[in-house]
């Protein structure tokens, strides 16, 4: 048996409405199921095949990160992109602010760190020719 894709990432954000919205206008996502649950707002989000389930916690702290080094945590989660050039127009009309002094070059992608309303860390990710490779492997 192998995984064939991550399905979905949940998370708890403290605003949803802002949460949709950011997530709408940088990476297209779109609300595909939302409700209320025991008082509580959640919404599950698409783009392309990546979901997310987002739930609303008005009163949530900051996400950890791995620098308080709790042995629990995620760094940050990683979407994977396709056109550098809507990327680039992107960053700049919804002026999102780039980490870690702009884009990161690796061996074969580029990486963009940014981060959402609720502080959540996300990697872009850009591989070269849409080829997932390390050495001498290739995964589509």
């Amino acid at each position: 048996m192998n995984v064939k894709h991550l399905d979905h990432l949940n998370m708890s954000v403290r605003n949803l409405d802002e949460t949709e919205d950011w997530y709408k206008r940088v990476f297209g996502f779109e609300i595909v199921e939302s409700g209320l649950r025991s008082g509580m707002k959640w919404a599950i989000m698409k783009s392309g095949e990546a979901l997310l389930c987002i739930y609303e916690y008005p009163n949530l702290a900051k996400p950890d990160k791995v620098s308080d080094h709790s042995p629990h945590t995620i760094n940050h989660f990683g979407l994977r992109i396709t056109d550098r050039s809507k990327w680039q127009e992107t960053i700049n009309r919804e002026r999102v602010r780039v980490l870690y002094g702009g884009e990161v070059r690796y061996p074969s992608s580029t990486s963009w760190y940014v981060i959402d309303p609720t502080g959540y860390e996300i990697e872009v990710a850009l591989w070269d020719q849409d080829q997932v490779s390390f050495g001498e492997a290739s995964i589509n």
